[in-house]
């Protein structure tokens, strides 16, 4: 049920995730893969290296100060991943200044 959810919001991405897509597919960022939905547990994350163990989530205003957002980065940071977060309007409004960040994220130990 979950992969069957992920598959679909690969489909039909939001613009956002649209735009950070064409920004991390083909190794472009440092040779690092990043994969997109992708179901991990009982939770779908939004862009994840393994290599590296960052996930990338782009939220909209309806996600600030999540509860279910805090329980997730617990279970996820328990497992070894450093979770990033952007909002959807600094992706598609400043798409070089989010890239920047995340390739200096990647370049931390």
């Amino acid at each position: 049920r979950i992969r069957h959810f992920a598959k679909n919001m690969r489909r039909e991405p939001t613009d956002a995730e649209a735009a950070m897509w064409r920004l991390l597919r083909d190794r472009r960022l440092s040779q690092n893969k990043f994969r997109r939905q992708v179901p991990f547990q009982k939770f779908i994350l939004d862009f994840v290296c393994f290599e590296k163990r960052v996930v990338i989530e782009i939220d909209g205003s309806q996600y600030a100060e999540s509860a279910r957002d805090t329980a997730r980065d617990s279970i996820l940071m328990a497992e070894g991943f450093r979770i990033e977060r952007y909002w959807n309007n600094d992706v598609l409004q400043q798409p070089s200044d989010v890239l920047e960040d995340i390739f200096a994220k990647l370049a931390e130990p």
